[in-house]
């Protein structure tokens, strides 16, 4: 009896704790399409994931550091962060990037997190996990309202239909990323998992250093204050909070709960950018989100 008192508050503890982490990521991911909307218009895409990558592989290092916790991945574990790294860090950011030059904060939320569906899609074709009516139902809305976002958004030129696909490349890395890392949180503290994505990512960006050290002696310091934030807490709070929630909850539950990002993406960009989704932008959007919604029916 004592033991089964005991064991429910910790239960509810660390249900609790789960839940933050996940509202912490939630409003951090949503701040940074705003952030990167208005970042990037003193950074190239490249040179602005590479920054960001670099003030996250120091705060998170910093972080790994203190807590002094090392568990040697394994080869198989090496690939997968490397992979991790390289889609989810690197890819995703400069596509990410790219497409804000052309797309606004919340119609580029509404697109990216078409992510949930392709994870599921992933599964089926590299896990066996197959094809349930209501994932190709929900592909098909989605895929639907992906081509009303991009006949939203034509008006303005064609440079913003390259920007829709630029979207719909972060959300394949952004899956990609997420089923590589699940099977390494197996093992491995959230904290190491996340700091050797990210440095991961950030030497698969290197290229662009040269490039980053111009722009960092030519932009506002506001904008670079943008740089260091978007490093510090979209990327380095906030991908621990994930993989922290990611390790102690279902992948594809935690999935959904970035169904929040777009609404809270565009009141943000609403106040801070001024900048709102055309109706046609947003229909597509909200087809996107209802499309991820039919996919995880049982």
């Amino acid at each position: 009896m004592t033991s089964q008192t005991a064991s429910g508050p910790q239960a509810d503890s660390g249900k609790a704790a789960a839940l933050a982490a996940v509202a912490t990521t939630i409003v951090a991911w949503a701040s940074a399409f705003v952030a990167i909307r208005w970042v990037g218009r003193s950074y190239e895409p490249g040179t602005l994931a590479l920054g960001r990558l670099l003030v996250g592989t120091l705060a998170l290092g910093g972080m790994v550091a203190a807590r002094r916790a090392w568990v040697t991945p394994t080869r198989r574990e090496w690939g997968l962060l490397v992979l991790c790294g390289v889609a989810w860090f690197a890819v995703y950011n400069v596509a990410l990037n790219a497409a804000e030059r052309e797309v606004d904060a919340g119609t580029t939320a509404m697109l990216v997190n078409i992510g949930p569906i392709l994870i599921a899609v992933f599964a089926g074709l590299l896990l066996a996990e197959g094809f349930p009516r209501w994932l190709l139902a929900g592909l098909a809305v989605a895929f639907a309202g992906a081509v009303l976002i991009g006949l939203g958004t034509s008006g303005e030129g064609g440079a913003s239909v390259t920007g829709v696909l630029l979207c719909l490349v972060a959300a394949v890395t952004y899956a990609v990323g997420v089923l590589s890392q699940k099977p390494v949180l197996r093992r491995l503290p959230a904290l190491q998992v996340t700091w050797l994505a990210c440095a991961i990512g950030a030497v698969a960006c290197l290229p662009y250093a040269p490039a980053l050290v111009a722009d960092v002696r030519d932009a506002p310091a506001g904008a670079t204050a943008g740089l260091a934030y978007l490093g510090l807490v979209p990327t380095a709070l906030a991908f621990s909070t994930w993989a922290y929630a990611l390790a102690r909850m279902d992948a594809g539950r935690l999935g959904v709960s970035t169904y929040l990002v777009p609404p809270v993406t565009i009141v943000m960009a609403a106040v801070l950018l001024g900048e709102f989704p055309r109706p046609l932008a947003l229909l597509g959007g909200a087809l996107c989100l209802a499309g991820v919604a039919l996919s995880r029916r049982k």
